[in-house]
């Protein structure tokens, strides 16, 4: 991988007049915490079900679950259930009940995309 470092490109403070083609995020191996995160996508693979003349169980979404396991920023630690967060170019997230302090989850409540939308489109 080639890359430069542009300090003055800091988001939301850029004075580098600059036009970067990707920024590349990380979290320190070392301070990271395990994590699970799940995806959840639409349940049907299509739209409208009203339209399908067949049972529904054949729209079943195989793909509607997808967990992910992940490092995660320290900080999330102190999550609590009334937490909502932004997952860089993920989606909005919350974390789970299912979650101890040895394992934190969270689960992914809206995609920074609407998928509909696209196919309708495509």
């Amino acid at each position: 991988m080639r890359c430069t470092y542009i300090p003055e490109s800091k988001s939301g403070s850029d004075t580098s007049g600059v036009n970067v083609k990707g920024v590349i995020h990380w979290v320190s191996a070392a301070h990271a915490l395990p994590a699970e995160v799940r995806l959840y996508d639409r349940l049907f693979t299509v739209e409208d079900l009203s339209k399908g003349e067949d049972d529904f169980r054949k729209y079943l979404n195989p793909d509607s679950l997808k967990v992910l396991n992940v490092f995660a920023e320290p900080a999330l630690a102190e999550a609590t259930l009334t937490d909502r967060f932004q997952f860089m170019r993920i989606g909005y997230f919350c974390l789970d009940s299912d979650s101890t302090k040895d394992k934190l989850v969270f689960n992914r409540t809206v995609t920074l995309r609407d998928m509909w939308a696209k196919e309708k489109k495509g």
